[in-house]
């Protein structure tokens, strides 16, 4: 009988320690307000709206994240991670049910992680998550720069392998791949319609980043390539403003950013180039300049105040300056209220089909936040309370 109970006790430590090499995290946040935008965009030029807003802070999601101990300093891992709709539990990311992020991989201690599947780039990772603020206040989405043609926060890269190093004494770097997945088409290949078919192209993309943190410094560059953007499934963002930049063959945008922290304050800032190039006509560049801090009153209270300057020159042409600014109070350490404000005023002008067309203004990293400001309307203000939860 001892004999028994010995193995038994045995057995139940065996089977609590492989439970502790191996881990399932279910995670989440829920972010939602209410917004009011000066001037959107109607049939007849513009008018001022209330909405519902989702996913302005952070958007919203769940996930599962999980690691298994496979011995010597070796782990594998995975993330599956939804983005959805909370003002009508629709999903986000083209419908995907994982579209913010699925990937697997394995990690060894002291190197890295090599992963496959659906992944941020670098862009995001060191400059957007790191040095602008929208990934350093709860200003989020509406902070970021117009449209997100520098792919500072919503490019994912489908089909793609990514290393990402380990952090040798405050120096981490990675670099990614994303295959087109289309026979005779390596690199990818536009979106065609012939006698009325449209035939879906294709698109790859690369990315590259390092960054360097220590003590109350941080630097970061990164560089990202999307050949054929508009055939990638959902597209990458092409356009800004009202401003079309035609069916691109290319996205591509390199910057710098950087950060320093005091006890209870932090500046921060970045710069982006990117080269959009269009399958028939003149490229244009559109560069991005930003600046910020935030302060912390107390441990629940903070504030974050920032500017941007954006210049879109070449086949097509504007200006942008924006302001933002965001109080933040956390309830507790998951939930946490916010207001936040910004203003844009947009300069320039195209020619279009003969007529001289003014470049209007538009908050946000997406389209589906606010929109464009409407005909006759170059500025735009969005207030907005907010509410996050974090599970």
């Amino acid at each position: 009988m001892k004999k028994l109970i010995i193995v038994g006790v045995m057995l139940s430590g065996v089977s609590a320690v492989s439970y502790a090499q191996s881990s399932v995290t279910l995670y989440g946040l829920i972010d939602t307000g209410i917004s009011y935008i000066s001037n959107a965009s109607t049939p007849a030029g513009h008018s001022s709206l209330f909405r519902y807003g989702d996913g302005v802070a952070s958007g919203s999601r769940w996930g599962l994240r999980g690691a298994e101990d496979l011995g010597g300093g070796l782990k594998a891992i995975f993330v599956l991670e939804n983005g959805f709709n909370s003002g009508d539990g629709t999903l986000q990311q083209g419908g995907a049910l994982f579209g913010r992020q699925a990937y697997v991989g394995i990690g060894k201690d002291g190197i890295g992680t090599l992963t496959f599947g659906r992944q941020y780039s670098l862009t995001v990772e060191t400059i957007g998550s790191n040095y602008t603020m929208g990934g350093q206040t709860a200003a989020g989405n509406y902070a970021y720069h117009i449209n997100d043609l520098d792919q500072l926060v919503t490019s994912r890269v489908n089909n793609s392998v990514k290393f990402s190093s380990a952090n040798f004494d405050g120096l981490t770097f990675g670099g990614m791949y994303g295959f087109s997945n289309q026979a005779g088409a390596f690199a990818g290949s536009p979106t065609t319609t012939t006698a009325g078919t449209t035939t879906q192209g294709s698109s790859s993309a690369y990315s590259f980043g390092v960054n360097f943190a220590r003590d109350a410094f941080s630097l970061g560059a990164a560089y990202m390539n999307i050949r054929f953007p508009n055939g990638a499934t959902p597209a990458f963002s092409t356009s800004i403003a009202n401003v079309n930049t035609g069916a691109l063959k290319g996205i591509e945008t390199y910057g710098l950013g950087g950060k320093y922290s005091f006890s209870s304050a932090a500046i921060f800032g970045n710069w982006t180039h990117t080269k959009l190039s269009p399958i028939s006509t003149e490229t244009s560049i559109l560069d991005n300049l930003e600046t910020g801090g935030r302060y912390s009153f107390t441990p629940a209270l903070s504030a974050g105040i920032g500017y941007t300057f954006s210049r879109l020159k070449g086949a097509t042409s504007g200006r942008w300056h924006q302001v933002n600014g965001v109080l933040d109070y956390a309830l507790s350490k998951r939930t946490d209220v916010y207001v936040l404000a910004s203003y844009q005023k947009a300069l320039g002008s195209n020619v279009v089909g003969g007529q001289v067309v003014p470049v209007q203004a538009e908050i946000g990293d997406s389209t589906s936040f606010v929109g464009t400001s409407g005909r006759g309307a170059s500025d735009q203000f969005v207030g907005r309370l907010g509410l996050r939860h974090r599970f």
